[in-house]
């Protein structure tokens, strides 16, 4: 069984700060809720250890694109098997959407029941809820605006 998730934010926030805070690698743990630490391998590859309800993982995954200011994709290439892309998009000067999608077949019990219930998309609209709080800090917004 294979499963998607695809989730978005809109961000009171313009484009260059929601791009900055996602692309440095050092900011993920802050609002990703369950990775407990990313650590550069080198410019294209990272190794994560992700705390996730009932179990604890990690994997090695590979930037496979790189545009800057509009995505991120990557793909692992040991560990935990999944690929993704988080695409950026200006709304407007003080604007954007963070658009996430994540392709990930689930292993085990835990992981299959997750995708199951939604709880998978549960957490991660929770995680860009986080990214959205940070961004608009950043940004001096006081992040009251909707999602």
């Amino acid at each position: 069984m294979s499963s998607s998730l695809v989730e978005t934010v809109d961000v009171e926030a313009p484009l260059a700060v929601s791009w900055a805070l996602w692309s440095d690698v050092a900011e993920w743990p802050k609002f990703l809720s369950h990775v407990k630490d990313v650590v550069r391998i080198d410019n294209r590859s990272f190794s994560w250890w992700l705390s996730l309800p009932g179990a604890e993982k990690s994997f090695t995954a590979e930037v496979t694109e790189l545009i800057p200011q509009e995505r991120i994709a990557w793909k692992t290439t040991d560990g935990v098997e999944h690929a993704g892309v988080v695409t950026f998009h200006r709304l407007s000067d003080t604007t954007s959407r963070v658009t996430l999608q994540i392709e990930y077949n689930p292993q085990d019990f835990v992981e299959r029941l997750g995708a199951l219930t939604k709880l998978d998309s549960t957490l991660t609209n929770y995680d860009l809820g986080e990214f959205k709080k940070a961004a608009e800090n950043a940004s001096g917004r006081n992040g009251t605006s909707g999602a």
